[in-house]
């Protein structure tokens, strides 16, 4: 009797241990990312914009007058005057317009879980053609809720979300200012 208690005891300790994998991983359920290691696709769609204009306007002036004239015991000063004055005028215009649009799809890993039960995920994906380079890098704060049901999640469902779209090669060089033109705008 005591050996079909400790055997009934043992069988019930491993359901009950390995119960969450089984209702997670159920032949009825979609394979979804659930635990640390686990791969998940994210629809990166990302669309920002941004404007800003500014204007400023500023002037200041001065100006010193004196004379001088002597009279009585003094009338050897022969009367004179004399005039100072200062202006400075400042005009300023700038404005600013940024859009950009990003689409792409990329597979992330789950690195950990945090302990209010989110992914924690990170994914790179670099993609060469003829010399350029574009690297995409993403990592972010999933709620399991926000998973798809085809393992999915898109971008704006990512919390803490940082993605990074760069890239190297010819076309991102010719992209950017060449150092003498920098050295300048440093100047002046």
């Amino acid at each position: 009797m005591l050996k079909k208690i400790f055997v009934a005891f043992v069988i019930f300790g491993f359901m009950r241990m390995y119960s969450q994998e089984v209702i997670q991983r159920s032949l009825f359920s979609d394979h979804k990312a659930f635990k640390k290691g686990d791969l998940i696709t994210i629809i990166v769609i990302e669309v920002s914009s941004a404007e800003s204009n500014s204007e400023k306007n500023a002037s200041r002036s001065g100006n010193i007058n004196g004379s001088v004239s002597g009279s009585g015991a003094l009338s050897f000063i022969p009367e004179s005057g004399f005039s100072i004055g200062t202006g400075n005028e400042f005009k300023g215009q700038g404005s600013t317009s940024t859009r950009g649009t990003v689409k792409a799809k990329i597979s992330a890993k789950v690195i950990g879980i945090d302990s209010s039960g989110n992914l924690i995920i990170e994914g790179k994906r670099k993609v060469s053609v003829n010399g350029e380079d574009q690297i995409i890098r993403i990592k972010g704060l999933v709620r399991p809720s926000d998973v798809n049901w085809d393992n999915t999640v898109y971008s704006y469902n990512i919390a803490d979300a940082e993605i990074e779209f760069t890239g190297k090669g010819m076309v991102y060089r010719s992209q950017s200012p060449s150092w003498i033109t920098r050295l300048l705008h440093w100047l002046f």
